[in-house]
């Protein structure tokens, strides 16, 4: 008989993500399925802790990411909500689409990075105090972009710099283009930072990475329902073809990087840096950020994107 735990629903889809219902959802998580591996993997701008979940036992591993963009929050939730579906299928010995979850967990491991970018996250879902010194800047940052909604349109990290264009890969084509469109400072996007890695976050993520010598990436980022998967002329072994059964399998469009943000992402330096297949996926369609009643279609379309994924790598 299932445990109370495993009944109930830990990650709710109807609450905004900020970092306090983050770490309650985490804690939630982690008293349901005490074989839930948790690392701290970096602190952001304002000192929070960025969080790994370990998903499996298997020697080759995947990652997946979301929240580099502040108001692509939505994206914290879905892979909250695939962790959950992920170990109460483990937990039970279930199938998900077909797919033996104590097969995959034995042979695989996938780790998550949830969010990115919880400053910037918090700043967009009202978790900062406006009488901070971080909100306050922030404000004082976007006057100088009255085109860009306050808070809603904020996509970088709290100092201003947008995490993904941080990367050391074509970091500096990535500058040329963004400074050409009137980001030449800090902003609340498209600002590259003084230099690659300047960011806690990016920094984070690139000695993470590093760390763990992943075989597949896949970043999650709002909106758009395509997945993008080259980096300039790289073509690493079975990246298309792994592209096209994502493709397949989410209802995605398997596509190619606009040229304006190709250089300087999280899956632009895995792919230069690794040659193994990487993907960033725009998940939902709209204005940023997607609104929580889009979730349910958002998940369906991409829990089994995640579980192909981890199958193929």
């Amino acid at each position: 008989m299932e445990s109370d735990n495993l009944k109930r629903e830990i990650v709710q889809t109807d609450t905004p993500c900020t970092y306090n219902y983050f770490l309650n959802c985490l804690n939630n998580l982690k008293e349901a399925f005490p074989f839930l591996t948790l690392k701290v993997i970096g602190k952001s701008v304002m000192g929070k802790s960025i969080y790994g979940i370990n998903l499996g036992c298997g020697e080759r591993k995947i990652l997946s990411c979301g929240a580099h963009h502040a108001n692509e929050w939505i994206t914290c939730t879905l892979l909250l909500k695939f962790a959950e579906n992920y170990l109460k299928a483990y937990q039970n010995d279930e199938y998900m689409f077909g797919e033996s979850v104590r097969e995959l967990w034995n042979k695989k491991t996938i780790s998550i990075v949830p969010l990115v970018n919880p400053d910037g996250v918090d700043l967009v879902c009202g978790g900062i105090d406006k009488n901070s010194k971080y909100y306050k800047n922030a404000l004082e940052i976007s006057e100088d972009f009255p085109d860009i909604p306050f808070p809603s349109g904020w996509k970088a990290n709290i100092e201003g710099c947008d995490l993904n264009l941080n990367y050391p890969a074509g970091w500096a084509n990535a500058k040329k283009i963004k400074y050409e469109m009137g980001f030449s400072k800090k902003a609340p996007k498209n600002y590259v930072g003084d230099s690659p890695l300047c960011a806690p976050e990016a920094k984070a993520m690139y000695n993470y990475s590093v760390f763990n010598s992943f075989c597949l990436s896949i970043s999650y980022h709002t909106q758009g329902k395509v997945i993008y998967w080259k980096y300039k002329d790289f073509l690493p072994e079975e990246s298309e073809r792994i592209g096209k059964e994502l493709e397949k399998v989410s209802g995605y469009c398997l596509d190619i990087t606009p040229v304006e943000s190709g250089f300087a992402g999280y899956k632009d330096w895995f792919i230069s840096h690794y040659n193994l297949p990487g993907y960033t996926v725009e998940a939902g369609e709209g204005e940023n950020p997607l609104p929580l009643s889009q979730f349910d279609e958002i998940y369906k379309d991409n829990e089994k994107l995640l579980l192909t994924a981890i199958k193929l790598a």
